[in-house]
């Protein structure tokens, strides 16, 4: 290499370290004195619309990049002496351009906030949100979008949008406040994340965590078109939130203006409907089953009506498909559609859609809450293949769910069970002195041994096929109250089959003779049914048997007495008949002597086969014997 050409490198070599040096020198006098204490509050003005206020003058770093760090820092509202504050940060980092400073400019590529708080105002139930800026360059921008929005809704001239660069906004350990009473309540809390927006026509996203109702949440939301959005304008949208109560993601187009709409596709799911309503805080039973939820669906709408189209829904790990309206400009939000199921748990449901399924919303004196029953109106039609109520299987399941304030009321018009049909339904009207129920249940053509393996009735129970019908009306805070002080009426009625856990033989035998015994003495026996009817009477918690009559060969078994539900105790009286004989031939042949429908009656001339006491309890009966001589004649 010449000699001439090393010499002219290592010329420049030293030049350019001398100019470094002179760089390095000459930054912090030219930055304290032309930007730092002048033009760093005035940019950060100039972007937010706010007043910017320090505690104390920047501190400025050179090396390993330049930077400016500001402490103390206030951003409010023009006019104000900065006592309500709208951000107050403890230390606020900035990444300066070295050339722009040397020009006299500043140039902010990168904004660090540490222990920000950023104070928000209710704007109406469940909004809050910051006092806007008057005026600065974001605001300006979103002016200038907004008129070309308004020009050009359908497609806004992208030559009329700013092009200035932003940066990114990093934050950590910030926190969102409101002040009521001049005391400050934390809404959001551990706040952390970061803004990304290149330029203000370019795309933009956030993401952040914070802990929100003592959960920690985590936030992503992005759109390729910001400016629009914030003009009023129609722009993709994509939001993720992640949370152990909830999870919830929409992908689509929105609009935030006045006439806000949505259109796109959302999913959520939660582990556990009820926790995620606690946490929602929506006033729900304290101890309410309900299940897991998730939801897939196109979603349509605007801030008083949203439309689920095509639904795929999963509640309690049972899929289904439906059509949901849900109305949310009302007073009174209300939901309203058809759901179909392959299977379902209707408990699961009935607790995710409605009070029925736990009574304990309310307390038996006037209500002190706003519950589900009073502050939403649902009316949901449900039709399953299979169902599951507890230990019971239905098919071909047709129900209805609706609830309005103060009113609740849940009917399955149609069913297949225990090898018949059933309707059922629960009306709840919570009045000031407490609920209302009412409970309907009838059953056509059901088989006795069915229902005996599905509640494991192994003993005392008719294995044959019959019908029942029960209307109850009461007043209580759970199934349990409303027992113990329900009125109403209770009809049973089996045909021809058997009753295992009973020897009649040994029974007459035992109640023959002295002294009383458990009815498991004689239980190893099956007593063959040729017909039951029964008939009770329901009161505080009390069934009066009206009628009880059983017909087996030529015995007729017939109890009376009280049955109450509180101590599941037994009060009853019992006889035990010979089936009258028939009465002789008619001579007039058009009039029988016996009525066939009527049932067979116990012979006028005899005296009782047996008489006896039942007492104890419905799971241990027993019999005490009535002596012959205190038989009735």
């Amino acid at each position: 290499m010449p000699l001439i050409t090393v010499r002219r490198t290592i010329w420049v070599a030293v030049l350019a370290v001398f100019a470094a040096v002179l760089l390095a020198a000459a930054l912090p006098l030219i930055a304290s004195t032309q930007i730092v204490r002048n033009r760093i509050t005035q940019e950060m003005g100039a972007w937010s619309g706010y007043r910017v206020i320090l505690g104390r003058a920047p501190e400025i770093r050179v090396w390993p990049n330049f930077h400016a760090t500001l402490n103390d820092v206030t951003l409010a509202e023009w006019g104000t002496d900065g006592r309500s504050p709208v951000i107050r940060a403890e230390r606020v980092e900035i990444d300066l351009s070295a050339i722009a400073a040397l020009r006299g400019e500043v140039s902010f590529s990168r904004v660090r906030l540490f222990r920000a708080t950023l104070y928000v105002q209710r704007r109406s139930a469940e909004l809050y949100l910051p006092p806007m800026p008057s005026g600065g360059r974001i605001a300006r921008s979103i002016q200038l979008a907004r008129a070309a929005v308004k020009a050009n809704p359908a497609s806004p001239d992208p030559a009329a949008f700013a092009t200035d660069p932003f940066g990114t906004i990093e934050f950590t350990d910030g926190r969102i406040v409101t002040v009521a009473g001049g005391k400050e309540k934390e809404l959001i809390t551990g706040i952390a994340g970061n803004v990304s927006w290149a330029a203000l026509n370019r795309a933009a996203s956030l993401s952040a965590t914070g802990i929100w109702r003592g959960e920690n949440v985590a936030l992503n939301l992005a759109s390729d078109q910001p400016l629009i959005l914030f003009a009023g304008g129609n722009a993709p949208v994509s939001l993720g939130m992640k949370s152990a109560p909830l999870t919830v993601s929409f992908d689509g187009n929105a609009n935030i203006s006045e006439g806000a709409f949505v259109d796109g596709t959302v999913k959520f799911s939660s582990p556990s409907l009820r926790r995620m309503l606690e946490w929602s805080r929506a006033d729900v039973a304290a101890r309410a089953s309900i299940g897991s939820i998730s939801v897939s669906s196109k979603v349509s709408g605007n801030t008083q009506r949203m439309k689920f189209d095509h639904a795929e829904i999963t509640l309690d790990g049972n899929p289904g498909i439906g059509a949901l309206d849900v109305s949310i400009g009302t007073a009174v939000p209300g939901i309203s559609g058809t759901l179909a199921f392959d299977s379902i748990d209707l408990h699961s449901f009935l607790a995710a859609f409605t009070p029925l399924a736990s009574l304990e919303d309310a307390n038996p004196g006037p209500p002190t809450g706003t519950g589900l029953i009073q502050g939403t109106n649902v009316d949901l039609r449900l039709s399953a293949v299979k169902a599951t109520a507890g230990s019971v299987t239905l098919a071909n399941v047709a129900a209805t769910a609706q609830v309005k304030p103060g009113l609740a009321v849940f009917d399955v018009s149609d069913a297949s069970a225990f090898g018949g049909d059933l309707q059922t339904g629960v009306r709840i009207d919570r009045k000031p002195d407490g609920n209302h129920v009412e409970l309907r249940f009838h059953a056509t053509d059901i088989d006795g041994a069915q229902i005996a393996k599905a509640f494991g009735f192994t003993r005392l129970f008719p294995q044959a096929t019959g019908s029942a019908s029960l209307t109850l009306k009461g007043m209580g805070r759970d199934w349990q109250t409303v027992l113990d002080n329900g009125e109403g009426q209770l009809t049973v009625s089996f045909g021809a089959g058997k009753v295992p856990g009973i020897d009649l033989a040994g029974f007459i035998k035992r109640a023959k003779s002295a002294g009383f015994f458990p009815l498991t003495a004689v239980g190893k026996g099956t007593l063959a049914l040729d017909k039951l009817d029964l008939k009770a009477t329901i009161s505080g918690g009390v069934a009066a048997l009206d009628k009880a009559e059983a017909k087996s060969g030529d015995q007729i078994i017939s109890l009376a007495g009280l049955v109450p539900f509180v101590d599941h105790g037994l009060a009853l009286s019992g006889t035990i008949y010979p089936v009258s004989k028939p009465a002789p031939a008619s001579k007039d042949a058009a009039k029988p002597a016996v009525d066939p429908a009527q049932p067979a009656a116990p012979a006028a001339d005899t005296r009782p086969t047996a008489a006896f006491f039942v007492g104890g309890s419905w799971s241990a009966p027993y019999i005490s014997p009535i002596y012959p001589s205190m038989m009735p004649e």
